[in-house]
């Protein structure tokens, strides 16, 4: 998972990114609004962290333009501003959630989990589609009584291809969630991963295959129950 960052305090924000690291969630750092817009617009974020009092634009306007742009990532303000007028400002500028500094670690992971479930039916710590359930806590994919380990490029690869199983997930953002939006991976990179996880399937005995999108991407396909 993905996670954008957009504080201007420089020790929160290296604290948070801190706390998303360790959840083995790929982070983004900026400082200002204007800089977490550019980035944001990308749409190649599963969540967004928000301060609201930021440089050149505040995370209101952030919000507003996001969702003026059919953004639709999901946004978690924070603030120090506990007035409830400033939350329902937040809230009518379209982010989804909102929490006033300072707050605790697990709540606000907790939240960040609650914003994030998406297509697929995540339950706590998996993620379900058709006969295979993905374990987030310890990165194993099963079908039925027969489990295999993921390697860490292997599980977010499964994880973007699970909870995005009713469309295509094209080969751009798998390299940008995966790899990082400044890495040299290129096509070929995502194409052995997803060898990788075919041959897991198989291993698995799983109804559902990966199919292939010539030169967009890849999509589960998921047989009849």
């Amino acid at each position: 998972m993905r996670i954008l960052i957009v504080e201007d305090e420089l020790h929160l924000a290296e604290a948070l990114g801190q706390i998303m690291t360790e959840q083995k969630y790929l982070v983004d750092v900026v400082h200002d609004g204007a800089d977490g817009l550019d980035y944001a617009l990308t749409g190649q974020y599963d969540a967004i962290l928000l301060d609201v009092m930021l440089p050149k634009l505040d995370g209101f306007k952030v919000a507003r333009s996001l969702r003026s742009a059919h953004i639709s990532t999901p946004i978690l303000m924070l603030t120090a501003r506990d007035e409830v007028c400033d939350k329902i400002s937040g809230l009518d500028c379209g982010a989804d959630d909102y929490m006033t500094k300072p707050f605790d670690p697990g709540e606000l992971l907790a939240r960040i989990r609650a914003l994030t479930r998406r297509q697929g039916e995540v339950l706590g710590n998996t993620v379900a589609v058709g006969d295979l359930t993905l374990r987030l806590d310890v990165r194993c994919l099963m079908c039925g009584d027969n489990m295999v380990r993921l390697g860490f490029k292997e599980f977010e690869v499964m994880r973007l291809l699970m909870t995005n199983s009713h469309t295509v997930v094209a080969k751009e953002d798998i390299i940008s969630k995966v790899w990082g939006l400044d890495s040299e991976a290129e096509d070929n990179n995502v194409e052995v991963y997803i060898s990788f996880l075919r041959k897991k399937l198989s291993f698995l005995h799983s109804g559902i295959t990966i199919s292939t999108v010539r030169k967009i991407g890849y999509f589960l396909e998921v047989p009849p129950l």
